[in-house]
């Protein structure tokens, strides 16, 4: 297993690192960024399992940290920051990642999911071709009401909803009315009896990672049929 190369991206405020994990598989010729979630960083074992995962099956993968999370703090900066930070990383990826220059996506786990959301649905000449998003936060846990999709219509791209049927943060179910106010409509793939992190019960090592293996050949095959469809951002 190739480790990854660091990329430094520098935030004008102050650096954060990025990982490329370079594909290993044959090329399917688009790059992913992953963010991570609220309470862990890019090396957390979820986050690196999946990088891993999805290079060897073709895609260059790059993971970073927020700024809070490079800088040993526990509680995640203002979404100002977290933005900015994204938009940096998506700007370095372009540069220095070959295959990001013709089919970049751009996504994460909950929170860094989320985040895509905000940079891409606010700047229309974004070359982020769609969004993968794993476990998306629709609202806080007990807090239906508490909606955070307000500008999910504005992303104007294709979207992977990756959402456990159990997930506390939104089950499938209350991705409806979104996802019929979204255009193109986005594609929800739902792990059933899956958590917010996709674990399922009743479970185990062997069934958990058939899950996440599962999962993991579900994003590479909606690339791909996106990059297919040459789907336009308008």
């Amino acid at each position: 297993m190739k480790s990854p190369e660091v990329l430094p991206v520098d935030l004008g405020t102050g650096t954060v690192t990025s990982l490329v994990y370079e594909r290993q598989g044959p090329p399917v010729g688009a790059s992913l960024i992953l963010a991570h979630g609220a309470g862990a960083g890019q090396r957390s074992p979820f986050l690196v399992e999946f990088a891993h995962a999805l290079a060897s099956r073709g895609l260059d993968i790059v993971t970073f940290n927020f700024p809070y999370t490079e800088q040993g703090r526990r509680l995640p900066d203002r979404r100002p920051v977290l933005d900015a930070c994204y938009s940096a990383v998506i700007a370095q990826v372009q540069r220095h990642v070959p295959s990001a220059g013709d089919w970049l996506f751009a996504g994460g786990k909950s929170m860094g999911g989320r985040i895509a959301t905000h940079v891409v649905a606010s700047d229309a000449g974004s070359l982020v071709r769609g969004l993968v998003l794993l476990g998306y936060p629709l609202h806080p846990p007990g807090k239906p009401h508490e909606r955070r999709d307000a500008h999910l219509p504005s992303l104007r791209r294709p979207a992977l909803i990756v959402q456990g049927s159990r997930d506390t943060f939104g089950t499938p179910d209350e991705f409806g009315d979104v996802i019929a106010r979204m255009t193109p409509p986005p594609t929800l793939h739902v792990v059933e009896r899956g958590d917010h992190s996709f674990k399922v019960t009743p479970g185990g090592k062997a069934i958990q990672a058939g899950v996440h293996a599962a999962v993991q050949d579900a994003i590479v095959a909606w690339i791909q049929s996106v990059m297919s469809a040459r789907v336009s951002i308008t």
